[in-house]
């Protein structure tokens, strides 16, 4: 299998907060490639790994780079948000960790295709299992969906006149590829290629992507099971890239960790605080980071501790 360029995102900031000294079995959600499981293992010699992902293709690289730590890891093919199946009543001692978003070998990979910059056809399925596509979505959803998931999932401002211009489109030609694709979202939005940092088409691909693979749902699902799963002093730890992931991330969080009072007296319930937050703002990378890693640029941390 040909080499991907990977570098874990805030990996020493990620060790840090879980913690692996501790030992007992951690759980990575998302493997990918297997950068953060490498240094949560070489950092804690009696930890132990599970490590979800849905994409086979990042299993086997990970399986690879992973083998010297023999039977402290296991692998296994599923969604994030069947964890709690996997582990068939297991409980986590050490800690949970969930790297959303794009893996690099999705992105690297144009017959995958996630990315702006590589020429592939309309997928963007994570796993190659998911019953609908991105092209699906493109050429078969009405006018009014495509508006919605621009809308809600890219957070994209010119989101009815980009799904006007792609439905228009797709009536005199099949949009195939992720450079027809990106070539509409220019027309739509007056050939403007940029907007400040970042492509002009970037919100309409990250919209279609979440859409596809449900990232938001399966992350409330993660989220709605992770406390349950740990242990007392088990961390969660999860990176973010968009700003709707982040919301529902830092809401839980808070959640769980704010003090209830009683409506009687006033006074603060400690017993009925779950965690305690471990970030009380997100953490961010650092310029030396994002000029080595750009892809890093966007990264937030939040993690808790299980009380």
């Amino acid at each position: 299998m040909s080499p991907i360029h990977h570098q874990p995102v805030m990996v020493e900031e990620v060790v840090t907060l879980l913690a692996p000294e501790r030992g007992g079995l951690f759980a990575d959600c998302t493997v990918g490639l297997g950068g953060h499981a490498e240094a949560l293992l070489s950092r804690g010699g009696e930890a132990r790994l599970l490590g979800l992902d849905r994409d086979p293709q990042a299993l086997a690289i990970a399986a690879e780079r992973l083998r010297p730590f023999g039977e402290r890891v296991r692998l296994v093919r599923a969604k994030f948000s069947e964890l709690g199946e996997v582990l068939r009543g297991e409980e986590i001692q050490g800690g949970i960790l969930a790297d959303l978003g794009v893996s690099s070998l999705q992105l690297e990979l144009g017959e995958r295709g996630f990315s702006l910059q590589r020429e592939g056809p309309l997928d963007m399925r994570m796993g190659g299992g998911e019953d609908i596509s991105a092209f699906e979505l493109v050429n078969e959803a009405p006018e009014e969906e495509l508006q919605k998931i621009f809308s809600e999932f890219g957070e994209e401002r010119m989101a009815r006149r980009i799904a006007q211009t792609v439905v228009a489109a797709r009536a005199v030609e099949t949009v195939k590829s992720t450079r027809q694709l990106r070539e509409l979202v220019y027309r739509a939005k007056g050939g403007r290629r940029k907007e400040g940092r970042i492509d002009s088409a970037t919100r309409v691909f990250q919209a279609l992507r979440i859409a596809v693979n449900e990232e938001l749902r399966e992350l409330e699902r993660l989220l709605g099971e992770a406390v349950r799963l740990l242990r007392p002093d088990g961390r969660l730890v999860v990176i973010s890239y968009h700003s709707l992931e982040d919301r529902l991330v830092k809401q839980r969080l808070r959640g769980w960790a704010d003090p209830l009072r009683d409506p009687i007296t006033g006074r603060q319930r400690e017993e009925e605080r779950l965690v305690e937050l471990l970030t009380r703002k997100a953490l961010r990378p650092s310029e030396e980071e994002i000029a080595a890693n750009p892809r890093a640029r966007s990264a937030r941390v939040r993690a808790a501790r299980k009380l």
